[in-house]
């Protein structure tokens, strides 16, 4: 027989009892966002001062020095909207690399569901989002941004963004079990992924340089889920309209499905084996 057939099979990815998995997940995010912040004086409140100081450095260069929001309404909204979006897709997938490779010690010593880890990274993530969030909706009624019914569908890309930043999570902690290399190349990803977004600019600049190009640039479902909130949240283009064909939206989705399927298969093929290949 093979050495594959003598290798001990460790615990599934995500187990045979819903009830405990989701338990386990919760736990492991509450324990880490409790330790995120112990000894700080501050504490919680960073989550919030973070993204507002940024915001406060970039909303000046790019509306005051550059520019971009020229002719834009409330683009300081749609900024600060875009900002927050993209840095939280940042912190589950840059957390969720190492996820595995963090709690080494645990894994080797415990029997327990392994997609556990890398979704506890995605759930302190959206935590965060949810604080952010917060200080977004003071920033709208500061802004004068009339309320919408728009509003109620909100979540809807949220929740895809979360869906989709803990697909890639899952499939980039996967392989860097495997492949160290894969955390210096996806900090590189992540750099060219915040340009090559429309998030210091608004999808119209592209448009009025090529309808082509911004349509490249939309097929990126992070893109796309950022112009659709933006559209929800203070109106102007829906995706379809920037992309220049309603046809197109089921493009970045079903991209954003392949790579989450893609991610799910790969770490489920991984977990059993994850002790041993740490």
């Amino acid at each position: 027989m093979s050495a594959e057939a003598y290798r001990v099979r460790g615990p599934s990815a995500i187990g045979g009892d819903p009830r405990r998995f989701w338990n386990l997940a919760r736990t492991l995010a509450a324990t880490d966002w409790k330790v995120r912040f112990y000894g700080s004086a501050l504490g919680y409140l960073w989550s919030l001062l973070r993204p507002l100081l940024l915001f406060g450095i970039v909303y000046f260069v790019f509306s005051r020095v550059v520019d971009a929001g020229a002719g834009v309404p409330h683009y300081g909204v749609i900024l600060l909207l875009a900002m927050i979006l993209f840095f939280f897709f940042s912190e589950v997938t840059a957390g969720g690399v190492t996820a595995m490779v963090d709690r080494e010690s645990l894994l080797r010593k415990v029997g327990f569901p392994r997609a556990v880890v890398p979704l506890a990274v995605a759930l302190v993530a959206a935590m965060n989002l949810a604080l952010n969030l917060v200080v977004l909706a003071v920033f709208v009624v500061a802004s004068g941004v009339s309320p919408r019914w728009s509003w109620l569908v909100l979540p809807v890309p949220f929740a895809l963004m979360l869906v989709f930043a803990t697909g890639v999570a899952l499939l980039l902690s996967a392989l860097y079990v495997r492949y160290r290399d894969v955390r210096p190349i996806w900090e590189v990803v992540l750099q060219a992924l915040f340009y090559a977004t429309p998030i210091l600019y608004p999808i119209q600049a592209v448009i009025g340089h090529s309808q082509t190009l911004a349509t490249i640039a939309l097929l990126n479902p992070i893109a796309a889920l950022v112009q659709e909130s933006r559209h929800l949240l203070v109106g102007g283009m829906s995706l379809g309209e920037a992309m220049g064909s309603s046809a197109l939206v089921a493009v970045p989705l079903a991209i954003g499905v392949a790579v989450t399927w893609l991610g799910v298969l790969v770490f489920d093929r991984m977990a059993p084996r994850a002790a041993e290949e740490l």
